[in-house]
């Protein structure tokens, strides 16, 4: 009877894999600057190669034009054919909409935040004396972040911008007072565009830490996706390969970052669902002990 079993469910992934290659469509970035997703593409490409021998053959790319972030995220909601993967930080909307896959990506390292600021506001950041000081300092942020609520509920000013690059032209403008990034982002954007807005420099002193997951999302109706992709991060988990990844794209910025260093300002994050592996220690990269603190 387990012969006949097996035989069973060897023909049917032969069937499943006679219908070509899985697809797997994930967003394009917003501009050639934009560097921020590279690790994520890596981590997707590595989970679909790990779980190959059990769900076949896969097709790996991206969507033919760049979108927002609340674009790619309403496509994927409506089960659009443009993409059937993204990745954003979570919430309880995002996850009744869609189906999370509730591995951190970056082992919430996106949570670490170092602004970008303008010259003078160096000085700003020195006299800080509490948290209350730092909600007077005005932060910019892409329309439709999911950050946006996280600042506002734990009462920053909030000034947006309709594009990504615009962020970064609108705080050489001085149009706020900072960008928090994560410590994994500010490097990389920082060099990336220090010669044509040389008006920016990476503050010195202070961190912002909130509970940040930042997982693969798809389709409420694309269970089979959801459970490839989890089993294969699971893989990569056991085996360390997850680790090696992740060190490889955010060693050298954790090393840059002097975490230890920094004065760390720790603000709650209301959007967190109660679903989220914090019991997972292996998940989370938490070098200071800040998760005690949420």
């Amino acid at each position: 009877m387990k012969l006949i079993i097996v035989g069973i469910a060897f023909f049917a992934c032969q069937v499943a894999w006679a219908a070509g290659p899985l697809k797997v469509i994930f967003p394009a970035s917003e501009s050639l600057q934009d560097t921020r997703f590279i690790d994520l593409v890596e981590m997707l490409k590595v989970s679909l190669d790990k779980t190959v021998e059990q769900y076949g053959p896969y097709l790996l790319e991206e969507t033919p034009l760049a979108m927002s972030e609340a674009r790619y995220l309403a496509e994927l909601d409506r089960g659009s054919s443009v993409l059937n993967v993204a990745w954003s930080s979570t919430s309880e909307e995002k996850e009744r909409l869609m189906r999370p896959i509730r591995i951190p990506l970056r082992k919430g390292l996106l949570g670490y935040r170092i602004s970008l600021i303008t010259e003078e506001t160096q000085a700003k950041f020195d006299a800080l004396e509490n948290l209350s000081d730092l909600r007077l300092l005005s932060i910019g942020q892409g329309l439709g972040w999911g950050d946006i609520q996280v600042y506002e509920k734990n009462g920053f000013q909030v000034v947006t911008a309709s594009s990504y690059e615009g962020l970064f032209k609108m705080l050489a403008q001085r149009r706020f007072d900072h960008f928090p990034r994560g410590v994994n982002e500010i490097f990389a954007e920082y060099l990336a565009r220090r010669d044509y807005l040389s008006q920016i420099q990476i503050e010195q002193h202070t961190l912002i830490y909130y509970p940040w997951p930042y997982y693969f999302f798809v389709s409420k109706q694309n269970a089979k996706l959801a459970e490839r992709i989890e089993r294969g991060l699971n893989i990569m988990i056991a085996d360390k390969t997850f680790d090696q990844v992740f060190l490889k794209h955010h060693g050298d910025s954790i090393n840059k970052a002097r975490l230890s260093e920094r004065r760390a300002f720790v603000i709650k994050n209301p959007l967190l669902p109660k679903e989220t592996p914090v019991r997972r220690k292996e998940l989370w990269y938490d070098p200071l002990n800040l998760m005690s603190q949420i």
